[in-house]
């Protein structure tokens, strides 16, 4: 499977896989943004992407942003439709307690791309009996 990518400023950086068997792509940063404690910011990558039929880009936090800083995706995970054509921005958040400088060139988030399934909906009156029903929100226990 292949993704078209064109870079909207020359100092964006193509996504790319840090290790062979990873499941996501790291997306790049092409600012400097200072976000505030408590408080969310949309960083630009500088890239658009064509995704293949069927499929959407899935934006998700990296980990050693989010046990190290407290900055995680706010949307997560964030959606890329496939006729989606614009750039890419990412909505980080700031959980931490100190402010946080992201900048230009830093990996920011993960692009993760899935198989999406379309479905045709039918309105019923009723829905099929389940053992668990309507349990939900811990009802199984916490």
């Amino acid at each position: 499977m292949q993704i078209k990518i064109i870079k909207l400023k020359e100092k964006a950086i193509i996504p790319k896989y840090e290790h062979d068997n990873d499941s996501g792509l790291d997306l790049v940063s092409t600012e400097t943004v200072e976000i505030p404690s408590g408080e969310s910011k949309l960083v630009k990558t500088g890239i658009s992407i064509e995704l293949p039929p069927n499929t959407e880009a899935q934006i998700r936090p990296r980990s050693g942003l989010a046990l190290k800083h407290q900055i995680t995706v706010l949307n997560t995970p964030g959606t890329i439709d496939e006729g989606y054509r614009g750039e890419i921005g990412v909505i980080l958040i700031n959980h931490g307690k100190r402010s946080f400088k992201v900048t230009e060139g830093m990996r920011i988030a993960q692009m993760v791309i899935a198989p999406v399934i379309r479905v045709k909906i039918q309105e019923v009156e009723q829905l099929s009996d389940t053992i668990r029903g309507q349990g939900g929100f811990g009802s199984t226990g916490v």
